[in-house]
């Protein structure tokens, strides 16, 4: 069998698991829907239960848009990184965007208290926590695309990045410190991620920035196969190198920014989705691999979900936990077996 028709195969059985993930996630929950009536609600034809029916619409199609779009978006983050910084361990949140998101969050749940009631009721709204988080991730985007402007060498710039995210998360160390036990709590939900409470008004503002993210994404494919060995070896290319990083880089937090400000910090999807993808394929061209990371993700984060809900259960855990648990025995191994590491 030729590579191409390998990577074709390999894609049908991405779309596959995909669309199995997706029934699955639709279908189970505390209530279990036959996957015959989630069907007829996904196409518009009245369901056997009415209640069945807007449990499918109202609550288990939004989490699961929520969770396709975080699943691609953190994926193809983490391949960006991993190829610009030539670090198989970078993940989207290497910039430090995410420590920018949490001290914003911080500030709005741990900090209101000192400001008028008005004002502290209005900032602890769902959508003041993501406007703060927007305007956190936004700071440490302009202060790392300045410093980008300045540095010629790459590595350098994952040091600035990983410095701002310990001077970040110092700041929100010492709030803790100061914050009360309710407050506390409330930073902690936040921080262990969720994906059921958007709107269709919320994933409508998600879905755009994961659009622009991925058309960046796509017009930065041939530097980053340039890239991949090396910047001098890119440069002798025509690839214009300082253009390509800033648009890597802004493609990387926009996505990653939104995601978090919406979703809260998702942990080890980035990071271990872009591995699986170059280890199903045996590739590091970014063409197939961009493609592979968007199905990968998207039917991962999918599982995870799934997984989080406990069928048959009334309670659902932390998706951070349960991407945690899939994404660190995949690292682990993948670091054990030397394969599809750059």
């Amino acid at each position: 069998m030729t590579t191409p028709q390998r990577h074709r195969n390999l894609f049908i059985g991405l779309g596959g698991f995909f669309l199995l993930a997706l029934l699955t996630n639709l279908a189970l929950g505390q209530v279990a829907i036959p996957l015959k009536e989630v069907l007829k609600s996904l196409i518009g034809t009245t369901a056997e239960k009415s209640t069945w029916e807007y449990i499918i619409i109202h609550f288990r199609l939004p989490k699961a848009l929520t969770a396709i779009i975080v699943g691609m978006g953190l994926s193809t983050c983490g391949l960006l990184m991993q190829t610009l910084f030539r670090n198989p361990l970078a993940g989207p949140y290497v910039l430090g965007l995410s420590s920018g998101s949490s001290l914003g969050v911080a500030f709005v749940i741990m900090g209101a208290t000192l400001l008028p009631a008005a004002i502290g009721s209005l900032l602890v709204s769902p959508y003041g926590i993501v406007i703060a988080s927007c305007l956190g991730s936004f700071a440490v985007l302009l202060l790392v695309l300045i410093v980008a402007r300045k540095l010629r060498d790459t590595a350098g710039l994952l040091i600035v990045g990983l410095m701002f995210g310990s001077f970040t998360s110092a700041i929100v160390s010492i709030l803790s410190y100061f914050s009360s036990a309710e407050q506390l709590q409330r930073f902690t939900f936040w921080s262990m991620g969720n994906i059921g409470n958007l709107s269709y008004g919320s994933i409508a503002i998600l879905a755009t920035c994961l659009f622009i993210g991925l058309l960046i994404s796509l017009f930065s494919i041939k530097a980053l196969d340039g890239l991949l060995l090396g910047e001098n070896y890119a440069a002798s290319m025509g690839i214009p190198i300082r253009r390509s990083r800033l648009l890597i880089i802004t493609a990387t937090c926009l996505l990653s920014g939104s995601i978090t400000a919406f979703a809260g910090p998702i942990a080890f999807l980035g990071l271990a989705v872009p591995h699986l993808a170059k280890l199903l394929f045996q590739t590091h061209n970014h063409r197939t691999l961009f493609g592979a990371t968007l199905l990968l993700g998207a039917g991962l984060m999918l599982c995870c979900d799934t997984v989080s809900q406990l069928p048959g259960f009334n309670f659902t855990l932390p998706i951070n936990a349960i991407t945690s648990l899939v994404g660190a025995p995949v690292v682990i191994w993948l670091l054990v077996r030397k394969k599809s590491l750059l």
